[in-house]
């Protein structure tokens, strides 16, 4: 079989725009005293500009994505059949529609300050809505409408094929899965795992291979972590920072697999199968075969208002997904640890530990390691007060190496068909805990 001969123009449509979200999502660019990327840089600049407004519209957001799921709620799923999109983001199940509700509630008492000082006080409800919030919405503006860059023109495809040989040895994985990494990392964990699970009905992945992918490669995005970053002040050691969420990440994905729950899981297709074809044609090799299969990828895409409608969804995805769990999930967590001694408690057999790694402030430091299994953001919100930077960056780095957090992949393994139950989920989480704690600390004494 002859190579497909590609005009120049389809080319160009690999390269272009996937060197263009290279830039704007990967390429560190110096301000002031550390380096950021230019969607930080945009973030910032949307951030200063509506300042004395983003609250309120952020309050408004969260108060729409209620109401509309209320009425998504009461039509019925069948009501949204025309529009897929709107399905997917407003018909959810009861318990995500009453999350969004209380979401909607604590919004306005905050932004009109009524209620009990625990909803609406400056270290609770206020924290969330005028900071965190902020860096939210204008992260996901520029993120979200940016990403096709890096998904839709051929570039997850090139490193995919590229990656068989790497994934297979270290990873006991197939090599299309470094794509679902690839889109987690890039995007978003959740579509990681929608991808797994895709991929696991339509029989590309075994059990094993559907769970360990979901729980091990739906990595936090680089879009989060940045957003984690700035909540602890330290976004000027950004670089560093990633590097040590990457390499920690890459630590525990080569262990994970090779140890229970996830080395117990059986060989099995969900359908009756061989095994999976991954070699490269004769007439190609492994590169060329990778740059081949990137092109078709990029020839299938004609329309630029196809990008922009994808980017803009992707903007209220993230808006109108995320912002009300950070809002529910979070001003709850904050009342506790803020109003209760229960991270406190949970947090005690983690001091001597910390303690004897040198870590400054374990007292304070071990309210945080197990809270962010209820939300990613629950650890660097409640770290952001200690006055160590150590302390906060290795806070912030083991919340986003930790992976499993409910208010959103873990809710979204459990809503998929990814066989992984609520409690294999939060053994793998304290598993992850335990592996790149000590990474992390090590990294965090060389660089402080």
């Amino acid at each position: 079989m002859e190579k497909k001969k590609y005009p120049l123009q389809t080319h160009l449509k690999f390269i272009i725009p996937s060197l263009i979200g290279v830039f704007l999502f990967m390429t560190p660019i110096k301000v002031g005293t550390g380096y950021t990327i230019p969607i930080a840089i945009m973030a910032n600049w949307i951030q200063d500009l509506l300042a004395n407004q983003l609250s309120a519209i952020m309050a408004v957001i969260i108060v729409l994505t209620a109401l509309m799921t209320i009425i998504a709620k009461m039509l019925g799923k069948q009501a949204l059949t025309k529009t897929p999109f709107f399905q997917q983001l407003f018909y959810v199940s009861w318990f995500w529609t009453i999350t969004r509700i209380i979401a909607a509630i604590f919004a306005v008492m905050v932004l009109f300050q009524i209620g009990p000082e625990a909803i609406k006080s400056e270290d609770t409800g206020q924290l969330l809505l005028s900071d965190l919030l902020h860096v939210l919405f204008s992260v996901f503006l520029f993120a979200g409408v940016f990403l096709p860059l890096l998904m839709n023109y051929g570039l997850m495809e090139f490193f995919g094929f590229l990656m068989t040989k790497i994934m297979r040895p270290l990873f006991k994985l197939p090599g299309r899965s470094s794509i679902d990494a690839l889109a987690s990392w890039i995007g978003d964990g959740t579509i990681g795992v929608l991808l797994t699970s895709k991929q696991y009905e339509d029989g590309f992945y075994t059990k094993r291979e559907a769970a360990v992918i979901g729980t091990t490669f739906s990595v936090v995005s680089i879009t989060f972590t940045l957003v984690v970053i700035e909540q602890v002040g330290l976004q000027e050691m950004f670089i560093p920072f990633y590097g040590t969420v990457v390499f920690s990440g890459i630590v525990a994905a080569l262990i994970m697999p090779r140890i229970p729950p996830l080395s117990r899981y059986p060989d099995t297709y969900i359908t009756e199968q061989e095994e999976l074809n991954e070699s490269v044609p004769k007439e190609h090799t492994m590169l060329s075969h990778s740059y081949d299969q990137a092109l078709q990828r990029a020839e299938k895409q004609t329309s630029l208002y196809q990008f922009f409608k994808q980017g803009f969804q992707n903007v209220l995805d993230m808006w109108m997904g995320v912002a009300p769990i950070v809002m529910a999930f979070g001003l709850i967590a904050l009342m506790l640890a803020e109003y209760t001694p229960l991270f406190q408690w949970l947090g005690i057999p983690f001091i001597p530990l910390l303690e004897l790694m040198q870590v400054p402030h374990a007292a304070e430091a071990s309210q945080t390691i197990l809270i962010g299994f209820a939300d990613m953001f629950l650890p660097s919100i409640i770290g952001a007060s200690i006055e160590a930077d150590m302390t906060r960056f290795i806070i912030a780095a083991l919340s986003v190496t930790q992976l499993i957090y409910m208010s959103e992949v873990g809710g979204v393994i459990l809503g998929s068909k990814v066989p992984v139950s609520f409690w294999q989920l939060f053994i793998i989480f304290l598993l992850r805990t335990i592996i790149t704690l000590p990474i992390i600390v090590l990294v965090a004494h060389f660089l402080f």
